[in-house]
């Protein structure tokens, strides 16, 4: 076990960390103010340090022992492009930006964990601390990964750390299996043939195609898709027309959405019956469509051995408020790019209620202050019984 006294020394500093943090939200691959922040601060506490990964990512190496185990932590470091509404001395000083998903005490936390660490020295093996940029669907993972992070920075297992409002701060969920959804995007695109609106005969009308096209569009999760396998498809955009010009049936409505999935398989099926069906109604009215499906975010789906280590080490941190079900989101997490290269768990760490209905991504969210000792404490404590130093 960490020395909590230690770790509680640590909070103060570790909470005006968080709220500078906050007052100075940056979007993906901007997070220039804020890897700076961290790369001084694992340098000062001895940690080898390499920065440019992913643009503005950080990876901050503790090597401790003769040990042969490496592993990968894991905080997202980039806000969201929102104005923040709720007053607080710590609000966001920038303008159409917010920490409104936690990130900022996610890198907090990790930050916490690396200084305690550093000092304790209570374990054998190598710790890489990941500050992920661009998490927030800018590709910020799967950027990393594709210069180089595993070849430089092996790991035998990978592990990441989300806050989760419902759940008390001295609270943790790890549950073995799907954490997160697939999160793709799909357009489409009908092109027909404008004409008056008066007469709609001689022309061919991608508006009721598309119409018809989203009044099936909920048949594939309905009747295609598993029923026991959970599947979302939504349309999001229809564009079409003009508003001045109200007797004009056009030549094109584009349509786009986004589809969710929590095994390829059912993610492989999302992106063929959303194509058939685009195919099938272009057919049915003469016109034609065009498709395109675009990958964005595979799946966040916890290992068995990497959740079983998470576990453990949840439950000597957490005890009996350590749960082991918790349903699964439909949100993505591009963790998963890095839980493809090395076994991971994906964790739900306790951010108390939400605060007059503030939930993630809402514009008077905030990560709760109350979290930080917990969330460095599993860090902490996850590292120490994996890394275990051999008894002497």
């Amino acid at each position: 076990m960490p020395d909590q006294n230690m770790i509680a020394d640590d909070i103060e500093f570790l909470t005006t960390l968080r709220r500078d943090l906050h007052a100075y939200p940056e979007l993906g691959f901007e997070e220039f103010r804020t890897s700076e922040i961290v790369a001084r601060l694992m340098e000062e506490a001895g940690l080898s340090v390499d920065r440019g990964l992913g643009g503005t990512g950080v990876v901050a190496t503790l090597q401790v022992g003769n040990g042969t185990r490496s592993i990968g932590l894991r905080a997202d470091m980039d806000a969201l492009a929102m104005p923040e509404v709720a007053e607080r001395p710590y609000k966001s000083t920038v303008p159409g930006k917010m920490h409104a998903c936690g990130h900022d005490g996610h890198t907090t936390l990790l930050i916490g964990a690396a200084r305690h660490l550093a000092k304790t020295r209570n374990f054998s093996g190598t710790v890489h601390f990941i500050f992920q940029p661009a998490e927030e669907g800018r590709g910020g993972a799967r950027r990393m990964v594709e210069e180089g992070l595993f070849e430089r920075f092996p790991c035998d297992a990978v592990y990441g750390l989300h806050n989760m409002p419902g759940l008390d701060p001295d609270e943790m969920a790890v549950v073995e299996g799907p954490q997160l959804a697939s999160s793709d995007s799909w357009k489409l695109t009908f092109h027909g043939t404008g004409t008056h609106g008066a007469k709609p005969h001689l022309g061919r009308d991608p508006i009721t195609a598309a119409g018809t096209f989203l009044a099936s569009l909920q048949t594939i999760v309905g009747r295609v898709v598993d029923p026991l396998e959970p599947a979302v498809v939504s349309a999001c955009s229809v564009q079409a027309g003009d508003p001045k010009a109200l007797n004009v049936i056009p030549d094109i409505v584009e349509i786009g959405g986004t589809a969710r999935a929590y095994s390829p398989r059912v993610r492989d099926q999302l992106e063929e019956e959303i194509g058939r069906l685009a195919r099938g109604t272009a057919e049915m009215f003469g016109i034609v469509a065009k498709y395109e499906f675009i990958r964005r975010i595979p799946p966040v789906i916890n290992e068995p051995d990497a959740t079983a280590r998470a576990l453990k080490a949840a439950r000597s941190v957490f005890g009996a408020k350590t749960r082991t079900s918790f349903p699964p989101s439909t949100a993505g997490d591009d963790f998963s790019f890095f839980a493809q290269e090395a076994p991971g768990c994906y964790v739900w760490l306790g951010n108390g209620p939400a605060v007059d209905g503030a939930l993630h991504h809402n514009t008077a969210y905030d990560f709760n202050d109350a979290a930080i000792a917990h969330g460095v404490a599993f860090w902490t404590t996850l590292v120490e019984q994996e890394l275990a130093a051999p008894e002497t």
